[in-house]
């Protein structure tokens, strides 16, 4: 059976074909193009019963055929722009005129007639892309990056160095300024290039393509020390099980001299002797780490932390191996799951003695630390890092949504849940620390310790003498594994979505499936990631995550910001926006992303520049020498060096004699408007009616030859 005549076949003549037919929601209207490669001799096609008039038909790569022809629908009386295929998980389907596509190809996994072109950076037609299930599923990816560890780890410790409730006003401030608002424009931009980060980006301003990648740096550099924090929250897990738990007693073989037990009595009012430890400072210290004196002295690797780090990469790697359909289906347990435990931790530590100290700290503002630059940069950052603001994740989550999709509420919702479970950890946090302060007769500034020490030391020793401590103990460090699991699912995801659409032909050349390719992220980082479980690996632990999510994040947003609101321009996102969801953005967002977003950034940067203060450990007890300094510098520079140098490229590249029409060019998006509504994504086909009759008879006159006789027989596919 030749091509042309199965095209022309009665509607009970079936055809199978296992790679289905694709689409591109890029290419000219009216005129969309269907791949048919490896026919066999049953099963899907049910071909229209009236023959359809081809436009073109073009051999590719052997087996594979483009076919190209405008559909007409006689209930309408005009030219409609799609022909879609519904299809279900048996691969059934049936060929029909609707404008549905998208929404019926949501199961199916293909690659488009984009995907021979896709590292062609002025290629702007968008590769096939499965959906989410459900919009329950997407914002549960949101919800689940952005209530991750940071809000357990870093909210309080950040609160504690500024000051206590003080905190809050900036906090939410910049909440509405620039969380909301930035979260809304990357959901925008990932759902309408239907791209990750670097195609986004590389799309709408070719010239900051390089923002795009350095996103893309940055996740792949948390993803090696990141899951360092599940490895030890796993070790805990298993240790938790123990009759008596290892951190709540001083007779243990890791114990020194130092060591010494708090009164768990108010009555027995002891002060904390100076020098001393606590069981949980030792425990961690010298069982789980077996610290070193500094980063010079890395020491040996070890191993039960190996073994743990090798758990925790297998459980993402399965978890995202089927990209969302795989992740989605597991963060319905990792992402509601902790939400309903931090509920019930809460309402446990308000019951705890001395939980009312700790409150005050938290609640009692201290007004005149808010002329204080260093609030304002912690809660900025703290607000990038909890929402996913330049990082990539929300970007990589809203290309898989359908074109459709709502964004504004999912952005409020989103930022609402982030801030609402910062505050509720919050408050656990500083009931618990008000407690742990009474029990050593210190004040709550006194216990407070930054880095990993907050989970693993001071929530350890707060749980320990809590009636049922080990169910306590291990409810705990589940929810601390699902909370380091879903931000560790985002980030690999960002690292894979980016190298899929930017190399499809070398993932299928060289690694044959996206399952391939997810396992070699995973391997890559693990590999990266054993320094981190070194001896001395907590320093440089503690060195990555300040310069990598700290120092990197500021410069980067701004660029982004900068991208797309003034280079791309506003008003043309605010159409994006309107195809989309039918709703233009409000003046408000118009504000934000133009003035108030891109000062407030700009600020808080060139002060936390001003005021820089390199890292320490354990309180300052711990200083970098010069040379570790220089290795974070060269960590943050990985990411930074993106922006420029992929900017000198493209600007050398770009067409145009002068600087100032490569400039034009380098800036131009790579969209192609529809001549009568201006609109990048026009579904209303006789806006170009005219231009495709002339393509029409440009096909006529020079038709592709297709004998009738001439079969695709088994030996071409």
């Amino acid at each position: 059976m030749c091509l042309s005549r199965l095209l022309t076949q009665d509607r009970h003549t079936q055809r199978r074909c296992d790679a289905t037919s694709t689409y591109s929601n890029r290419v000219q209207p009216r005129q969309r193009s269907f791949r048919f490669s490896r026919l066999f001799h049953r099963d899907v096609f049910h071909v229209p019963k009236r023959p359809l008039k081809l436009l073109s038909i073009t051999k590719r790569h052997g087996s594979t055929w483009t076919i190209a022809y405008p559909c007409y629908q006689l209930s309408v009386h005009r030219w409609i722009s799609v022909t879609s295929l519904e299809c279900n998980r048996s691969g059934r389907g049936s060929l029909r005129s609707d404008r549905s596509f998208e929404d019926d190809l949501s199961v199916c996994t293909s690659f488009d007639d984009a995907e021979d072109d896709a590292e062609d950076p002025g290629d702007y037609r968008q590769s096939r892309r499965p959906h989410w299930a459900n919009k329950v599923q997407f914002v549960l990816a949101c919800i689940g990056y952005s209530v991750g560890l940071g809000n357990v780890w870093r909210f309080p410790y950040l609160c504690y160095k500024s000051g206590g409730g003080v905190f809050l006003i900036p906090y939410f401030l910049i909440l509405i300024v620039c969380g909301v608002p930035l979260l809304y424009m990357e959901l925008s931009i990932g759902q309408f290039t239907r791209r990750g980060p670097i195609g986004a980006l590389g799309q709408i301003c070719p010239l900051f393509k390089g923002a795009g990648l350095s996103s893309v740096v940055i996740s792949f550099l948390m993803s090696t020390y990141h899951n360092v924090i599940i490895a030890y929250a796993i070790y805990y897990f298993f240790a938790a099980f123990r009759a008596k738990q290892p951190w709540s007693e001083c007779g243990n073989s890791w114990n020194t001299l130092a060591c010494w037990l708090p009164s768990y009595s108010a009555i027995d009012n002891r002060t904390r002797p100076n020098a001393s430890r606590t069981p949980a400072e030792e425990f961690f210290d010298n069982k789980v780490l077996q610290i070193s004196n500094g980063i010079e002295d890395s020491g040996a690797l070890r191993w039960e932390l190996v073994a743990c780090l090798i758990t925790a990469w297998i459980m993402v790697y399965f978890s995202v191996w089927k990209s969302i359909k795989s992740s989605a289906q597991v963060r319905y347990l990792t992402a509601t799951l902790p939400l309903l435990l931090i509920v019930v931790f809460l309402m446990r530590s308000l019951t705890l003695e001395g939980a009312d100290k700790g409150l005050q700290f938290f609640f009692h503002p201290r007004w005149e630390l808010l002329g204080d630059a260093k609030v304002w940069i912690y809660a900025t950052a703290q607000i990038f890092n909890s929402v996913g603001i330049a990082f990539g994740s929300m970007i990589c989550f809203a290309s898989y949504n359908k074109f459709h999709n709502t964004i504004l509420v999912d952005s409020v919702a989103v930022s609402l849940i982030n801030a609402f479970s910062s505050l509720l950890v919050g408050i656990f946090s500083f009931a618990t620390i008000g407690n742990i302060a009474l029990e050593q007769n210190m004040s709550v500034e006194a216990v407070l310790t930054d880095g990993p020490g907050l989970v693993f030391v001071l929530y350890p020793q707060a749980l320990a003498k809590m009636p049922a401590s080990q169910v306590w103990a291990v409810l705990f460090f589940f929810m601390l594994v699902c909370l380091s699991l879903n931000s560790q699912f985002a980030i690999v995801e960002v690292v894979v979505t980016s190298i899929q659409d930017g190399f499809p032909k070398w993932v299928k050349r060289h690694l044959l499936c996206h399952e391939m390719l997810v396992l070699l992220v995973c391997v890559i980082s693990f590999l990266f990631g054993l320094p981190n479980i070194s001896q001395g690996g907590i320093y440089f632990f503690q060195l990555i995550d300040h310069y990598a999510a700290s120092v990197s994040i500021m410069f980067l947003a701004f660029f982004e910001v900068i991208a797309i609101s003034w280079c791309y321009g506003v008003r043309r996102l605010c159409n994006n926006v309107k195809e989309m969801t039918g709703r233009a953005p409000s003046s408000y967002f118009w504000f934000c992303w133009l003035i108030a977003a891109p000062l407030l950034i700009m600020a808080v940067w060139v002060f936390s520049v001003i005021d820089y203060e390199p890292p320490t450990y354990h309180n300052g007890e711990y200083k970098y020498p010069w040379w570790a300094e220089a290795i974070g510098w060269g960590i943050a520079s990985l990411s930074l060096i993106c922006i420029p140098a992929f900017a000198i490229y493209e600007f050398i590249r770009a067409n145009g004699n002068t600087c100032a029409e490569k400039l034009r060019n380098s800036i131009k998006p790579h969209f192609e408007a529809c001549k009568i509504c201006g609109q990048e994504y026009c579904n209303e086909s006789l806006h170009n009616f005219e231009d495709n009759m002339i393509k029409e008879q440009q096909d006529a006159s020079s038709p592709i030859q297709l004998s009738i006789t001439t079969p695709l027989s088994k030996s071409q596919t």
